[in-house]
């Protein structure tokens, strides 16, 4: 053996470039911010009827939300699309919508019928959660629907207007009546989407359990 390829096989080899650093691309800290928002809104929230702090939340979840476009939009325009990403991404989201929507019932921001809605938003997430990491062990992907992005815009709108409450409604009146009705169209679209996605995920479970009686 020649010392010249003695001396190429003994040298580490050099890691691929972004390798390494992929968890702290730009997408991902957004990504990461967002979760980090969760607690920062939940405790603005703890003084509703502060409008200072009403506001404080207001304007953390719309940094929030905005990120939401932003990382994935990124991700795509730089070519960092990550696995770390695109499991951190919908789980940032559901945080997200699940805490405010804790806080605002608290509150009595949402309330009586509208309740319901929330539920409906909350067991969702819930089902689409479990169906995923169920559909993960076979290897079958579920991919986010356009009416899926277009529901969790409506969340995250119907959200900022309940988030501002009493306080905006110094600025506009009706804000809350408004962020209730974004709500009730944001709880059909995920009825509309829970469905859709529940039926992905039988027809695979089902053709699963055809194969394995074969």
């Amino acid at each position: 053996m020649s010392p010249s390829s003695h001396n190429t096989s003994a040298r580490p080899q050099e890691p691929r470039p972004g390798r390494a650093s992929s968890a702290l691309n730009l997408p991902n800290l957004l990504t990461y911010g967002r979760i980090l928002a969760v607690p920062a809104v939940v405790a603005c929230l703890f003084w509703p009827n502060e409008q200072e702090m009403r506001w404080a939340a207001l304007s953390i979840f719309v940094l929030a939300a905005v990120t939401d476009y932003l990382d994935g939009y990124l991700a795509r325009a730089w070519s960092q699309q990550s696995a770390l990403g695109r499991m951190l991404d919908p789980i940032a989201d559901k945080l997200l919508v699940a805490a405010s929507l804790l806080m605002l019932v608290a509150d009595g921001t949402i309330r009586s019928w509208s309740l319901w809605a929330a539920i409906i938003i909350l067991c969702r997430e819930i089902l689409v959660s479990g169906l995923r990491e169920f559909l993960a062990d076979l290897r079958v992907s579920v991919p986010v629907t356009r009416v899926a992005k277009w529901k969790t815009a409506a969340q995250l709108v119907a959200l900022a207007f309940l988030i501002a409450g009493q306080a905006g409604e110094t600025v506009l009146p009706g804000t809350v009546r408004i962020g209730i009705a974004l709500l009730w169209i944001s709880a059909l679209l995920t009825l509309y989407t829970g469905w859709d996605y529940l039926n992905h995920g039988i027809r695979h479970i089902l053709a699963q359990d055809e194969r394995s009686r074969e």
